[in-house]
C-alpha cells in the first residue's frame, strides 16, 4: 500500500509539472518542434530545469545498493544501438511530431477529458502490444 501511495503522489507531481510547463498542450509542443517555422523555445527551459533536478538525483540513486521501495533496480542492460532501437526512436519521434504528445503528457491529458489524448494513449498501447507480438515471432 505504501508503494501505491508514493507512486500516486509521484504521478500527481509529474502531472502537475507537465501541466504547469504546458507540455500537455500539443500546440505548445509542436511549436517547440517547429524549428524551421514559428519556433517556441520555451520548452527547452523546461527540459533544462528537469535535467537540473534529475541529474543529481540519478547520481545519488546510482550510489545506492537498492531502491527505497523495491528489492532491486529494474534497469535495462541493453547498451547496443541496434536496428530495433533506431526504428523505435524514429517511430516515437514521428508520433511525437505528428501529434504533439509523448506518452507522459498524453496520459496526463486524460485528466482534462481530451478525446485526442485518449486516442493517443490507445495508439501507444497498441504499439506496445504490436511490438510484443513481433518480438515473440
Amino acid at each position: 500500500m505504501k508503494k501505491l501511495i508514493i507512486a500516486l503522489l509521484c504521478g500527481i507531481i509529474f502531472g502537475l509539472g507537465l501541466s504547469l510547463s504546458q507540455m500537455v498542450n500539443p500546440n505548445k509542443v509542436l511549436a517547440f518542434l517547429d524549428l524551421a517555422g514559428n519556433w517556441d523555445p520555451s520548452l527547452a527551459f523546461v527540459m533544462i530545469g528537469a535535467l537540473a533536478v534529475a541529474m543529481p538525483a540519478f547520481r545519488y540513486i546510482q550510489n545506492r545498493r537498492q531502491p527505497l521501495l523495491e528489492n532491486a533496480f529494474h534497469v535495462s542492460h541493453k547498451t547496443a544501438v541496434d536496428k530495433s532501437l533506431l526504428t523505435g526512436a524514429a517511430l516515437f519521434g514521428i508520433g511525437w511530431g505528428m501529434t504533439g504528445y509523448c506518452p507522459g503528457p498524453a496520459v496526463a491529458s486524460l485528466g482534462f477529458g481530451s478525446l485526442e489524448a485518449l486516442v493517443m494513449v490507445v495508439a501507444i498501447y497498441a504499439g506496445f502490444f504490436t511490438e510484443r507480438y513481433f518480438a515473440k515471432q
